[in-house]
């Protein structure tokens, strides 16, 4: 736990564990945690996920969303404003624990993608009861060219090395009293400065977060909890794309941040 000196207190617990436990079980754990504190540069931090969870996300969930898609789509692009008002969301699988990048850690751009951004998303972390016990924030990085040639590639505009970053830090979803008043901004500097700044409420969101937990949940299993990234109002213009040295700051006050510089995913690849 991060006190409000800004040493950490060991829970005793993993992640897992405290996401297999019901919301009432897992924040007594949290706030009887007791022991020695640690200052943050005594410890590495790591994303908020371990072996058998997954990182899942949410398309088309914001109005500038679904316009933009629509915009870059060469084909269908009918199929956005489709899935903006169904009441079945747009829900794709995104990472594994082992490729998620961690704060300060590069993500990534595809070689055969002409553009990529960033996207910047409040993330849920769900237990395995399907319930929101904590915030954090997700980069969604995405290729816009491979998506908009057509919907069906969307698996490699979303998935590859260095496509997914998580901030180190979740706040309890008890400590969150509205999380559609959460303001989140975005700002990409290249060469020292800034070339895209951007910031949205939260309260644009078109679905409701435990609507879309409930639709994740459907005939699936998360034993040891998920995070769903919720989608994004903060998609910069055509034809903007990020390019290698580019640095990706992600910020949710409240939640907390998310630096990345950007690096060619093969060079992520061949790194580990």
């Amino acid at each position: 736990m991060l006190g409000e000196d800004g040493t950490l207190t060991p829970i005793g617990s993993t992640l897992a564990e405290l996401l297999q436990l019901d919301l009432p079980s897992m924040r007594e754990r949290c706030e009887r945690a007791a022991g020695e504190r640690l200052e943050l540069s005594a410890v590495s931090l790591h994303p908020p996920v371990e072996a058998r969870m997954e990182v899942w996300a949410a398309g088309v969930t914001y109005e500038r969303s679904r316009d933009e898609r629509m915009k870059e789509s060469t084909a269908a692009a009918s199929v956005y404003d489709d899935v903006y008002d169904a009441p079945r969301p747009e829900l794709f699988f995104k990472s594994v624990p082992w490729r998620v990048a961690a704060d300060g850690d590069p993500i990534g751009i595809r070689e055969d993608s002409a553009i990529d951004v960033p996207e910047a998303e409040l993330a849920l972390v769900v237990n395995a009861l399907g319930a929101i016990a904590g915030y954090t924030i997700c980069n969604d990085v995405s290729s816009r060219s491979i998506e908009g040639e057509n919907p069906l590639y969307l698996p490699q505009a979303k998935i590859y090395s260095g496509s997914c970053s998580l901030a180190s830090r979740v706040r309890p979803s008890w400590e969150v009293p509205d999380p559609y008043a959460l303001q989140i901004s975005v700002a990409i500097e290249r060469s020292g400065s800034a070339v895209y700044e951007a910031s949205a409420s939260t309260a644009r969101l078109h679905r409701r977060l435990d609507d879309l937990v409930s639709w994740l949940g459907r005939e699936m299993d998360f034993p040891d909890g998920a995070i769903l990234s919720t989608g994004t109002a903060l998609v910069p213009d055509l034809p903007f794309t990020l390019e290698v040295g580019d640095v990706v700051r992600v910020a949710i006050p409240g939640i907390g941040g998310l630096v990345n510089p950007v690096a060619a995913a093969t060079t992520i690849l061949h790194a580990k």
